[in-house]
């Protein structure tokens, strides 16, 4: 075991890799539940996408492990999931069987790019701002989900949006998990995400908000009503072909954003040069993941940056990731526990993940002056919420950077990876 991971070059022992393991299981250990309620939104089986996220959770993460000997943990991907069920199920009316489709194709685009320089190629073409821009976006667009479903938000004819009743319990009982959330990552408590949901189930089953748990452990669901269920057919049409850009792109950004910032405390990733062999094998595991879980029945796998946490611990290589992904058998038998979580236990979750994504907005050189940038950054992080779609937000911004950089003559920073994106995005409105 300790030469196949290289555990002395690494200076980390069985007992370090372990701790880290159990350290991002627990940070992580969330999105089985949440994933579950954003998924069900979407008329899936809960029971099922329970299952099934454990399951690609296990796989992905051992995998990667194994294959690329890095301590990065894969799961379904916060942000795309919430856009696969609000976005495009619920808001374009499309069917989950045929938004599954999507997942696969982008997926197995993925696939053929991470065996590829051309991948590294198109992430280099575009400004690191836009990227950032991209992740407070869909930051924003999260955020503003969680707090709809929250109740916190809610339609108006004359406004468009309002705010809820803060007296109905439910929304006082949001607020709390909210609040409680926020105080515990405040505060670098380990798990806080998983504590804040179980501190709120705990206080909503108190006052009779939601049902209390038959049981804590049982067997899980099957995975059938979704296993294999995903229409690639109806996914194969040029009016979705934006979609599917959009799914590519998103995770392309979120899995080198995570892998430059946890490999940065791991001293992995620091380059995107061709002999990046640790950089280039968590991509193709990555890539393998997202294909693998839409035919396990979930949106978009991708890297998580919760990875960060069991690198702090000391977790240097891919035993780190084995341990987490077995650590994660546990939650195929906690079905009971999370099926009676009371809804605004878990919806807190996504406003503190879209805050912490939205604080990407900090990182972008608006001292520059730069109006292209500007524009750019500001119709992606606006057009994402109001219109309920990452794409719509996506493609407004490339189009006017790119116009506008053409406009100034500013040539130098115009390339054809820049150019091909934005041809893309135009089909967007084009085919809209």
């Amino acid at each position: 075991m300790g030469s196949y991971f290289k555990l002395k070059e690494n200076n980390t022992t069985v007992k370090t890799e372990f701790l880290a393991g159990f350290t991002t299981f627990l940070t992580m250990m969330y999105i089985v539940p949440v994933n579950g309620f954003i998924l069900s939104d979407a008329g899936l089986p809960m029971g099922a996408v329970i299952t099934a996220t454990a399951l690609i959770t296990i796989l992905a993460t051992v995998f990667n492990g194994l294959w690329s000997n890095t301590p990065i943990a894969m799961s379904v991907g916060m942000g795309l999931n919430a856009y696969f069920s609000y976005g495009l199920v619920l808001g374009m009316g499309i069917a989950w069987q045929t938004a599954l489709g999507i997942v696969f194709l982008s997926g197995v685009i993925f696939v053929i790019l991470s065996f590829t320089q051309f991948r590294v190629w198109l992430m280099t073409s575009i400004p690191v701002d836009l990227r950032r821009a991209i992740s407070a976006g869909i930051g924003a667009f999260i955020a503003f989900i969680g707090l709809k479903q929250m109740g916190i938000i809610v339609e108006n004819k004359a406004t468009l949006v309002a705010l809820g009743d803060l007296s109905s319990a439910p929304i006082i009982l949001g607020l709390f998990g909210l609040f409680i959330t926020l105080a515990l990552y405040t505060y670098r408590v380990k798990g806080a995400f998983i504590v804040g949901i179980l501190i709120t189930s705990i206080v909503g089953w108190i006052f009779g908000i939601g049902e209390l748990p038959k049981g804590i452990v049982g067997m899980p669901d099957s995975i059938t009503p979704i296993f294999m269920q995903l229409d690639i057919v109806s996914a194969l049409s040029l009016a979705l072909l934006p979609v599917i850009i959009t799914f590519l792109v998103t995770d392309m950004f979120d899995t080198l954003g995570t892998l430059t910032g946890v490999g940065t405390r791991a001293n992995l990733f620091q380059t995107t040069e061709k002999n990046d062999k640790a950089l280039e094998k968590t991509l193709e595991a990555d890539a393998i993941a997202t294909v693998g879980g839409s035919l396990l029945g979930v949106s978009t796998t991708t890297s998580f940056i919760e990875s960060a946490s069991g690198v702090e611990e000391g977790g240097r290589t891919g035993l780190t990731s084995v341990f987490t992904g077995l650590f994660f058998i546990l939650t195929l038998f906690m079905l009971p526990l999370f099926k009676s979580i009371p809804p605004n236990a878990i919806y807190p979750v996504l406003v503190v993940v879209g805050v912490l994504m939205f604080t990407e907005l900090g990182n972008i050189n608006f001292k520059q002056n730069d109006l292209a940038i500007v524009s750019a950054s500001f119709l992606i992080v606006i057009l994402m919420p109001l219109t309920y779609s990452i794409t719509n937000g996506f493609a407004a911004g490339f189009v006017v950077y790119t116009a506008l950089k053409l406009l100034k003559g500013e040539f130098k920073d115009i390339n054809l990876g820049l150019i091909t994106i934005t041809l893309i995005s135009l089909l967007v409105f084009i085919l809209h």
